[in-house]
């Protein structure tokens, strides 16, 4: 059975170079294997120094980059590829979703930005998507509790991502914050 059998489709094009930068190693591993077997030529990382050293030597045309990494933000290697190939089309994974970080995704050059977990199939969908092609909107409004999360990550990122800023802007005591920041975005 192919490659294209068992997944349905394939990446097209003279240029397959996908870099996929995940700290989460066992997500990493079964990623660049399924991406593979869709037809990309895989290079992964785990840091955002790998990836930034990987992505400025040979700007790969996709890429699937994790939003928080151990060493950083995601964002820097989304900008990084985007500086040297304008073409590249890259999406953020996140398992902290927000609408002020996907904007910013976007403004850097992401072509697309996924809530954790994502699928393989999701991700191939986000990497090959054409600009007539459109994303369904979600049938459920978001929760009180989202539309929380979501004002407070827009502070945050109005506030550069400093703690005591975006808590004194809020209102909130700053280890109420902290807290608030380190959960996962409510559903």
């Amino acid at each position: 059975m192919s490659a294209e059998d068992a997944h349905g489709s394939m990446v097209t094009g003279d240029d397959t170079s996908l870099l996929i930068v995940e700290d989460d190693k066992p997500f990493l591993t079964r990623l660049a294997r399924a991406m593979e077997g869709r037809g990309f030529a895989v290079e992964t990382a785990e840091s955002v120094e790998e990836a930034l050293v990987k992505a400025r030597a040979n700007p790969p045309a996709y890429a699937v980059v994790d939003m928080r990494l151990g060493d950083g933000s995601g964002l820097d290697v989304v900008a990084a590829i985007r500086e040297k190939r304008a073409d590249a089309r890259a999406i953020i994974l996140t398992g902290y979703g927000n609408i002020a970080t996907a904007v910013t995704a976007v403004k850097l050059g992401a072509v697309d930005y996924l809530s954790k977990p994502a699928d393989a199939d999701d991700i191939f969908a986000a990497l090959t998507r054409t600009g007539s092609e459109r994303v369904t909107p979600p049938e459920n409004p978001m929760s009180a509790d989202r539309v929380r999360w979501e004002h407070i990550q827009r502070v945050y990122e109005m506030c550069e991502r400093n703690v005591s800023e975006t808590a004194r802007r809020l209102n909130m005591h700053r280890r109420t914050l902290q807290r608030i920041l380190a959960k996962r975005a409510p559903r």
